[in-house]
């Protein structure tokens, strides 16, 4: 790398990381809390730790999910096929353990995750495809062969003890909330201190700069669209602990529920700004809605609707600030 370039690439590293970002995450933080404080006051049965267990249970895996899609979204895109790829890995790792072994099974999921997760990476990066259509293309294409292959029946058989993945504590703390606290504090040391996870900061921010810098963009878009693949696949696998089938119609919401989460967290669409303490407390803080709204009585029907609304408050807010600051 040249001398010229090795100015510039930390000249842009300042760029894409604001100090105004930090009291978006300690705004955030404070509607969190302030809204944990009400719900435990005006909800009756909402402070207790056996619905606060559940909620983390819950959400567990939409947060493992959020953290790939927060790789994808500092890069400036995003991935709409994490349903399908969460739901094959699950109906795969199913197959597998039932007629060959667990082991076998979890990693040939895993791989089919990174592989899937790789495969958009090289045509975003490779062949110039829009995020949201290539992702798109993924989902309907692993969805259309993973129905064809399973005639869009659920894998039966599961041994009872795999359900402790998904349903079992240690302790007090559900299993899925510490296989997510592992992977979130994964990301957040991948992106705190590895070369790599700085590249994907500078990428974000700025290709053109980054090409510049020396940085291999395409190398770093595949491998970033990998590792949301394989986010996926680990969240497949916790969800097919705690349903113990593989259920080809399942996670049909998780890529909407994950962007949701990463923007709720204040993290932008237009990539290069964020961290995953950004996306967990996003994650937590639809759960906890949707949670209050269940012990209210509101009807399910309408937890996709708060979902969309807080997107387009969250994205609208973004957006509108961003084009103040532009015009100053």
């Amino acid at each position: 790398m040249s001398k010229s370039a090795q100015a510039e690439a930390p000249s842009v590293f300042r760029k894409i990381f604001p100090k105004e970002f930090q009291w978006t995450n300690y705004a955030l933080l404070a509607i969190f809390v302030l809204l944990i404080v009400v719900f435990c006051l005006t909800i009756p049965n909402f402070a207790t730790w056996a619905n606060f267990a559940n909620v983390l249970q819950r959400n567990s895996i939409i947060g493992i999910v959020a953290c790939g899609m927060l790789l994808m979204i500092l890069l400036g895109g995003f991935d709409l096929s994490v349903g399908a790829v969460g739901a094959v890995s699950s109906v795969v790792a199913a197959a597998l353990i039932v007629h060959v072994s667990l082991p076998l099974g979890i990693v040939a999921a895993l791989l089919l995750g990174l592989c899937i997760g790789v495969f958009n990476g090289f045509f975003i990066a490779k062949i110039g495809m829009s995020p949201f259509v290539t992702t798109l293309a993924t989902q309907v294409l692993v969805t259309g062969i993973m129905f064809v292959g399973t005639a869009a029946q659920p894998v039966y058989g599961m041994p009872d003890y795999f359900t402790m993945l998904g349903l079992g504590r240690i302790g007090p703390i559900p299993v899925p909330t510490i296989i997510f606290a592992i992977v979130a504090i994964a990301t957040w040391l991948m992106l705190r201190y590895s070369r790599f996870g700085h590249y994907i900061y500078i990428v974000g921010g700025n290709k053109a700069a980054a090409r510049l810098a020396g940085i291999n963009v395409d190398r770093i878009v595949i491998l970033t669209y990998g590792l949301g693949g394989l986010f996926a696949a680990i969240a497949g696998i916790v969800l097919l602990g705690q349903t113990n089938i593989g259920q080809p119609a399942s996670a049909g919401d998780w890529p909407l529920t994950a962007i949701a989460a990463v923007v709720v967290g204040g993290i932008p669409l237009s990539g290069g700004v964020g961290n995953v303490g950004g996306a967990v407390l996003g994650t937590l803080l639809l759960g906890f809605i949707a949670n209050a709204l269940n012990l209210l009585g509101v009807s399910p029907f309408w937890q996709p609707a708060v979902t969309g609304a807080v997107i387009l408050i969250a994205v609208g807010t973004d957006s509108y600030q961003r084009r103040r600051s532009e015009l100053r």
